[in-house]
């Protein structure tokens, strides 16, 4: 990609709308001083204590984060928080944000907030080390007031962005804000916007979702098409072309060292590698970092491989941040691609 190019695509950013519809949850860190490490008199267990927490928004809201380091200039979160301490802090930390509308995104007493606390011990001179995590989930379905009110705010949304990304996070489904019921609307929106870039991402796979483009890993395409996960970038170009013929749409899978594939529904495919490591590496959110750059790409304009570059080099900066969910900005990610 030329300087020209990258800054052709990047400079139209800012005029984006993008709405980011799914399972947002709040990442807590809490810091430990292994020096200040107690002996419990009660329990004679050790005692950890913590010397800094710090909140940010995850899940989806990770996806927000990058999209508002890559300058987006509107962001439309659809999704939903508890009215708890949790989704106060959640809400704070989104509202906080610049670009971000919070006019879709329900609290509500009826859910908790999905949170992950992460404890880590903080050696001097050393990368965290991450503890045994906390985290606290819905386990019931979401109730069909709050679901059909996401639906609604999935609809307006759809009118005014200029792309849509989808992020199912919850393990158990239907606990989440992505519901078999929203997922009927997406293939009813899907088919009405066709050319409007529409990304989604699964933990629960993206097997039997409407037509929208697919963004998966090399073990949830494999596990899609129920084949072995030890495949090369080859195979999952000629999976991602078939999928792409079937979806009428972009299908793409992040392969970790072996890079990107995609493919468009008329088999064009792509490949673009990883960027060589350059220290020690967390790989917490670097496909959510993929998701966000894709998308933008795409809206900005991009052409399929110019969409891999952008992502490969968005996701190598976020991987060598430790002990944090990281991003990446237009400028870190010009730095890494036209060196």
């Amino acid at each position: 990609m030329t300087p020209e190019r990258f800054r052709r695509i990047t400079d139209r950013y800012a005029g984006l709308t993008v709405a980011v519809v799914g399972d947002f949850c709040l990442d807590r860190y809490l810091e430990i001083d292994p020096a200040r490490a107690e002996v419990s008199i009660e329990t004679g267990l050790t005692v950890h204590n913590v010397t800094r927490v710090r909140a940010q928004p995850g899940g989806a809201g990770t996806i927000v984060n990058n999209l508002v380091a890559l300058g987006v200039g509107s962001i439309l979160p659809v999704s939903f928080c508890g009215d708890d301490g949790e989704g106060y802090e959640l809400r704070r930390s989104l509202a906080a944000l610049p670009g971000v509308n919070l006019d879709r995104f329900v609290t509500t007493p009826d859910r908790r907030t999905f949170t992950y606390c992460k404890p880590l011990l903080m050696h001097p001179g050393q990368p965290p080390r991450e503890l045994n995590r906390l985290d606290s989930k819905n386990w019931s379905a979401t109730p069909p007031a709050l679901e059909q009110a996401l639906i609604e705010h999935l609809k307006t949304a759809c009118e005014i962005a200029d792309a849509v990304i989808f992020l199912i996070q919850v393990d158990v489904p239907e606990t989440g804000a992505i519901t078999r019921r929203m997922l009927a609307e997406i293939g009813h929106l899907a088919a009405k916007y066709p050319d409007k870039p529409m990304l989604a991402d699964s933990r629960q796979s993206l097997k039997g979702w409407p037509a929208v483009s697919f963004k998966m890993n090399a073990a949830e395409l494999a596990a899609m098409l129920g084949r072995g996960e030890n495949m090369s970038p080859a195979e999952a170009a000629r999976a991602c072309a078939d999928l792409a013929q079937t979806t009428g749409r972009p299908v793409f899978v992040s392969m970790s060292e072996h890079g990107i594939v995609s493919a468009e529904p008329d088999g064009t495919s792509a490949h673009v590698p990883a960027l060589p490591l350059r220290g020690p590496i967390d790989i917490v959110g670097a496909g959510d970092s993929v998701t966000a750059n894709l998308t933008t790409a795409l809206a900005g304009g991009a052409h399929l491989r110019e969409a891999l570059e952008l992502a490969a080099a968005a996701s190598s900066h976020v991987i060598h941040q430790l002990g944090t969910t990281g991003t990446a900005s237009v400028d870190e990610i010009e730095a890494l691609l036209l060196a």
